[in-house]
C-alpha cells in the first residue's frame, strides 16, 4: 500500500524507499494524464469488451461441464475427461501460445484443412483485428473451464440424493433433473463466483494477451494491463503506471459493492 504513494508523484525508480518520498510530488497529474490520453478510451473499450466476453462465454462454460459430468454414469469416462479438462490449467501460457500459433498459422492444421475444404485463402488468425478476440476467448476457455468447474463439481457432490429420488419417482428426465435440482442446488456458488468476476471486469488476463497479441491488433486487444507494461517496465515511466493500477483497483472495488448490492437486493447471498 506504501508502494501507491507512486502514483501521486515522479518517481524515477532511483533510491527504493527514500526515493519514493523524496520524489517531486505531482499529485493527480498522473490520473489527469490518463483521462487525458488518446489512448484511454481505446484500452476501456477493449478492457471492457474482453472482460464482457469471458464473463458472457467464459463464465457458464464450467458450469455446464460440471452438470455434463455430473450425468456421466461411466465414472473412468467421467474421470478421463476431468483429467484431460484441467491439464491445460497447468500449462504455461508461453506453451499454450506457442500451440495456438501452430495451429491458427498461415501453415497450421487449421488453415490447412480450410484451404482443403472451401479452397480459400489461409487466415491470418492471430494478426487479423476481426477474428483476435474470438482467438483470445475460445483459448482462455479451454485453458480455464476444466480447473473453474471443480467448485462446481465439488457443490454437486453435496446434493442430496433423495431430492434426485423424488425427481425421478415424478418422472423427470436427466435434463430436467438437472435444470430444476442440480442447477437451483448450484445458486449460492454462482452468485458468489459472479459479483467475483464483476468485480475483475476491468481487469485482463496480462499473460494471455501478451503472448498472444501484436500491433497488427492492438486496436481490438491493447488493454491496460498490457499498457501498464509497456510504459511501466519498457518506459521506465513507473508513476504514470502505478496511477493505472491504482484506477483499476477503485473501479474494481466499486463493481464488487455494486454486484454485491444486486445480488443481495435479489435475494441471493451476497459476499457480506
Amino acid at each position: 500500500m506504501f508502494g501507491l504513494l507512486i502514483a501521486f508523484n515522479n518517481y524515477t525508480g532511483m533510491g527504493g524507499i527514500k526515493g519514493i518520498i523524496t520524489a517531486p510530488w505531482v499529485g493527480f497529474a498522473n490520473f489527469v494524464a490518463l483521462f487525458q490520453s488518446h489512448f484511454f478510451w481505446r484500452l476501456m473499450r477493449n478492457t471492457l469488451i474482453l472482460s464482457g466476453l469471458r464473463l458472457l462465454f467464459g463464465f457458464p462454460a464450467p458450469i455446464l461441464l460440471a452438470l455434463l459430468l455430473n450425468e456421466v454414469r461411466m465414472r473412468k469416462f467421467q474421470r478421463v475427461v476431468q483429467t484431460i479438462t484441467y491439464l491445460p490449467h497447468f500449462l504455461s501460457w508461453v506453451v499454450i501460445a506457442g500451440l495456438v500459433s501452430m495451429l491458427l498459422g498461415s501453415d497450421g492444421p487449421v488453415n490447412s484443412a480450410l484451404v482443403g475444404l472451401f479452397h480459400i485463402q489461409p487466415i491470418l488468425f492471430l494478426s487479423d483485428p476481426h477474428y483476435f478476440r474470438g482467438v483470445l476467448i475460445s483459448s482462455g476457455i479451454w485453458q480455464s473451464i476444466g480447473w473453474s468447474s471443480i467448485i462446481y463439481f465439488a457443490a454437486i457432490a453435496g446434493v442430496p440424493q433423495e431430492q434426485y429420488e423424488v425427481a425421478i419417482v415424478e418422472g423427470a428426465t436427466r435434463g430436467q433433473r438437472a435444470w430444476y435440482v442440480t442447477l437451483p442446488w448450484l445458486r449460492y456458488v454462482i452468485v458468489i463466483l459472479l459479483v467475483l468476476s464483476i468485480g475483475s471486469i476491468i481487469e485482463s488476463d496480462f499473460e494471455q494477451i501478451f503472448n498472444l497479441y501484436n500491433p497488427a491488433v492492438y486496436e481490438v486487444s491493447d488493454v491496460f494491463d498490457t499498457y501498464v507494461y509497456r510504459r511501466g517496465l519498457q518506459d521506465h515511466d513507473f508513476s504514470y503506471a502505478t496511477a493505472i493500477g491504482l484506477f483499476k483497483s477503485v473501479i474494481s472495488f466499486g463493481l464488487v459493492m455494486v454486484a454485491n448490492r444486486i445480488a443481495k437486493g435479489l435475494g441471493q447471498e451476497g459476499l457480506w
